[in-house]
């Protein structure tokens, strides 16, 4: 190798740009067996539209939130990707500045992947959703469609229906007569819920893959009943013209199961992890990788119900529900081959999800059974976070400010939650692309920033202030502290200086064409199977395979 070809390959090298690497490198790197970060820092509406199959989404505007989660060690050798428009270098320039320093561009971004030939995927969380079709596929998981699931309800059939989301997924949109039992505990509680043998057990979710992988938990499992998953989900049954529930509430609560319920989930959850080389570990063997955790990347997850969770949880650990952890590994997991422990007081759960992530491919998978004394919330990790005593501004001082048409109020909360409730008269922007957005707005007033809880808006002042000769402050504890203090945020009349381009929405969240987003979404979860063979990057191993 050159000189020259070494210095642009040295991720410490002085200067401004990170290391490039080609496609071929790239490839060589996914599959090389060393911890690797690949990063796609476009919005995440671009980046749903195109993308490899093991980036994450890591959008610049939310950088500073996202990465401290996604990779944890900052020695890890990250590669970013964006669409050849130079992002990924004002990416890198961020993440060097907070100690990131194994950088590397994808030369030529998504286009010089494709031009190489290599596979490109559209959707959000594609490795779990790609892996819920080959466990369909593989283990030929039974379902059954909407129709006969409503025969079957108002013939009075000895049926359970368990829906395997978060409860708040659930509480919006649910099968009439289910009860919400998220995937990780369907094994520690369905034995409760349905001690018969004789009842059918029906899972569901809103389309397919936590349905498939819920279900078929209690088929490796071997639950004695007959079980089956809802083909399609919620989703299925609205397109089948049958009504939904809406704001149910029957849910399992975080108690002990009963002693034979345990016992038998115990053995079970025993037997798969071991089948999958699940491997247990002690308290001392996890302090001795958290000390490891500069050299080596380690996620600590506690997979219970967040309300056990919040009770007492082993210190350092983090609250994924397992169940999400199957169907979105790409949200908490952003370093490909890094260990990963998984926490549970009973030890079920964690060994199911642990069983679950070896059949994706994860190698260093573990199994810590206990509960621990840190109790509540820990704080969330922010790159860069310094309070701005001298540019923070509080409710009532904004409200004032309002009142008297001095302020301008620019909301940088995903545009999710702006949607659902923002200050009013609050423009939306994406922080990012601020400069795109001053020009619409056009304040000859002081600008204040907010976001869900002030902290982007805090991270933005800098830029604003550089964009924009006018008094920049941001709102302390944002929309949470405006609420906090009495006053309301609204739906109404909402105004867009810039696209939405920061969020994928799923089909029930559009706004309108929800028919038609729900067809093409389930189609595309099943077209994923043949993708997959054709990128050949995947390690899914399931169980039978």
């Amino acid at each position: 190798m050159s000189a020259g070809a070494a210095a642009r390959r040295d991720p410490t090298a002085s200067g401004p740009s990170a290391a490039r690497v080609s496609p071929d490198e790239l490839r060589a790197m996914l599959v090389d067996g060393e911890e690797l970060a690949v990063l796609d820092v476009r919005e995440e509406l671009i980046y749903s539209g195109s993308h490899l199959l093991h980036a994450c989404s890591a959008p610049l505007s939310r950088l500073e939130l996202t990465v401290p989660r996604l990779v944890p060690r900052r020695g890890t050798r990250i590669v970013l990707v964006d669409g050849g428009d130079g992002l990924a270098e004002r990416v890198a320039s961020v993440l060097r500045r907070h100690g990131y320093p194994n950088l590397h561009v994808l030369d030529g971004g998504l286009g010089a992947w494709s031009a190489a030939g290599y596979v490109l995927f559209s959707g959000v969380n594609v490795p779990s959703k790609a892996f819920g079709e080959v466990v369909e596929h593989t283990a030929a998981t039974p379902s059954i469609d909407a129709a006969e699931l409503k025969r079957m309800i108002e013939a009075g059939d000895d049926v359970v229906i368990v829906d395997s989301r978060p409860f708040d997924e659930f509480t919006r949109v649910s099968i009439p007569t289910a009860t919400n039992v998220p995937g990780a505990e369907l094994v520690l509680r369905v034995p409760d819920l349905a001690p018969s043998p004789a009842t059918t057990v029906v899972v569901n979710c809103a389309g397919r893959t936590r349905s498939i992988i819920g279900a078929q938990s209690l088929i490796n499992a071997g639950l004695p009943n007959r079980v089956v998953a809802l083909r399609n989900g919620t989703m299925g049954w609205s397109l089948a013209g049958l009504a939904p529930d809406h704001g149910q509430d029957r849910r399992v609560e975080p108690l002990p199961p009963s002693d034979r319920a345990l016992a038998w989930a115990s053995s079970a959850a025993e037997t798969i992890a071991r089948r999958c080389g699940v491997r247990t570990i002690d308290m001392a063997q996890l302090r001795a990788w958290q000390k490891e955790a500069g050299d080596r990347t380690l996620y600590l997850f506690d997979v219970r119900d967040p309300r056990e969770y919040a009770t007492g949880h082993v210190a350092g650990a983090l609250s994924v529900p397992g169940g999400q952890l199957v169907q979105a590994t790409d949200q908490y997991v952003g370093t490909l081959n890094a260990r990963i422990v998984l926490t549970d007081a009973l030890g079920v759960r964690a060994m199911m999800t642990a069983s679950w992530l070896r059949q994706m491919g994860w190698k260093d998978v573990f199994v810590l059974v206990a509960a621990g004394a840190e109790s509540g919330w820990p704080a969330v990790p922010v790159l860069g976070m310094a309070e701005r005593p001298e540019l923070c501004i509080d409710p009532a001082a904004l409200a004032a400010l309002m009142e008297q048409r001095a302020a301008t109020v620019i909301d940088l909360s995903l545009s999710r939650e702006y949607r659902k409730g923002h200050i009013a008269g609050a423009w939306f922007a994406i922080r990012s692309r601020l400069d795109r957005a001053l020009p619409v707005i056009d304040s000859h007033d002081m600008i204040v920033l907010t976001s869900e809880d002030g902290t982007l808006a805090a991270l933005a002042l800098d830029e604003a202030m550089a964009l924009r000769q006018l008094p920049v402050r941001y709102l302390g504890g944002g929309n949470a502290a405006w609420t906090a203090s009495g006053r309301s945020l609204t739906a109404e009349h909402p105004r867009f200086a810039d696209e939405p381009l920061d969020v994928w929405l799923k089909p029930y969240e559009r706004p309108s064409g929800t028919t038609e987003a729900m067809q093409d979404y389930l189609a595309w979860e099943v077209d994923l199977l043949e993708r997959i063979k054709r990128d050949g990057t995947s390690a899914f191993r399931p169980l039978g395979a």
